[in-house]
């Protein structure tokens, strides 16, 4: 599928080499797969596989991207993912919409960017079906800092982009560094207490209980995640007192969306509104239409309590029948069952005419 014509440079310069896989720092990260393929690129565009590596020791890798001019730095666009643990790679002739998203940006002309892969995801070391939030947070903010080694990024205009629970954190990456602005999608902002009500109800909604059914359910489901978030007992622990509770429940009782349980204990633990109470700088937050992972109201909070700070400097964007994450949909229901169409490309130039305001 081709690009966003406006976001391809229109003087194409040499064509940019997927290159070294030895990291700024000297860390050595084999990339994983075979075939000429497997590396991203772009015109007009340097691509960087670098790595940094964790708390635990295990080496990440990093995907930066650069215009291809000699001796100058650029904005930087800085991605802070989703839950999941899918790849942030987005290789030629993907057709996943939010790797097609990554992929417009990173073709912005006069723009960097830089993605970070989770433990055991793509090229990296480690399991990311293990690792908890905070391993995570970490992560992202050794990533984060490692900006600071590129000599292509300009550390006055750097901005975030949060995809799905990373909308939600990403104020606390950047750890109290500048940031120029954000981006977010589909993120969050209550506790994760909250947003699992909040989607419990609409999956059972959508799932075809019947509105004579759906409060009765609730009640069940509080009893789970109270017990679960509020007071942190394990699943298992859980099922063995209230079997009837287990139904509710999606995956074994050690994981729940292939994340380990106490990575959601630790994001109940998250104060995101005081968090997003300190930015004062220019926020995009968008939802798909169809979105039936995240609430509108999370983002519409996030925009007020910026455009308190700074008036006029958030904004909320509902994306026209669009799903979580850039998908394009023909209804709820079609977005609750996963019947993906074709990725909307207006919204690459949506996000991108973003960036370019605000550089």
């Amino acid at each position: 599928m081709p690009l966003v014509k406006t976001m391809i440079f229109a003087a194409l310069v040499a064509l940019g080499t997927a290159s070294p896989s030895n990291g700024t720092d000297g860390i050595s990260l084999p990339r994983k797969g075979e075939g000429s393929g497997r590396d991203e690129t772009y015109a007009g565009v340097k691509v960087l596989y670098d790595a940094v590596r964790d708390e635990a020791g295990n080496r990440l890798r990093l995907i930066a991207t650069y215009p291809g001019m000699p001796a100058k730095r650029f904005p930087v666009i800085f991605v802070v993912g989703w839950l999941s643990c899918d790849s942030v790679e987005a290789r030629n002739g993907t057709t996943d919409a939010t790797q097609l998203m990554l992929r417009s940006i990173a073709s912005l002309p006069g723009f960097a960017t830089v993605r970070l892969e989770k433990a055991g995801v793509g090229d990296s070391d480690g399991d990311c079906g293990r690792s908890d939030f905070k391993a995570e947070l970490a992560a992202y903010r050794q990533a984060f800092a490692h900006l600071n080694e590129y000599k292509f990024v300009d550390p006055s205009a750097i901005f975030l982009f949060g995809i799905s629970n990373g909308g939600g954190f990403a104020p606390l990456v950047a750890n109290g560094a500048p940031v120029k602005g954000y981006v977010i999608d589909g993120g969050w902002s209550k506790t994760w207490y909250e947003h699992m009500l909040e989607i419990e109800r609409r999956r059972l909604n959508l799932a075809g209980h019947g509105p004579d059914q759906i409060n009765g359910l609730m009640k069940s489901v509080e009893s789970l995640y109270s017990a679960y978030l509020l007071d942190r007992k394990s699943p298992a622990e859980i099922f063995a007192a209230h079997p009837d509770l287990k139904s509710l429940w999606q995956g074994d009782p050690t994981r729940q969306y292939g994340r380990p349980t106490a990575y959601y204990q630790q994001l109940q633990d998250l104060d995101l509104m005081a968090a997003w109470s300190a930015v004062r700088v220019p926020l995009l937050a968008m939802r798909g239409e169809y979105d039936w992972i995240m609430s509108a109201d999370d983002l519409h909070q996030l925009v007020e309590v910026v455009n308190r700070n700074a008036p006029g400097s958030a904004e909320f964007v509902e994306l026209a029948r669009t799903g979580h994450t850039f998908e394009h949909y023909d209804s709820l229901h079609a977005a609750f069952a996963g019947e993906t169409g074709q990725f909307d490309q207006s919204l690459a130039q949506r996000v991108g005419d973003w960036f370019v305001r605000h550089r």
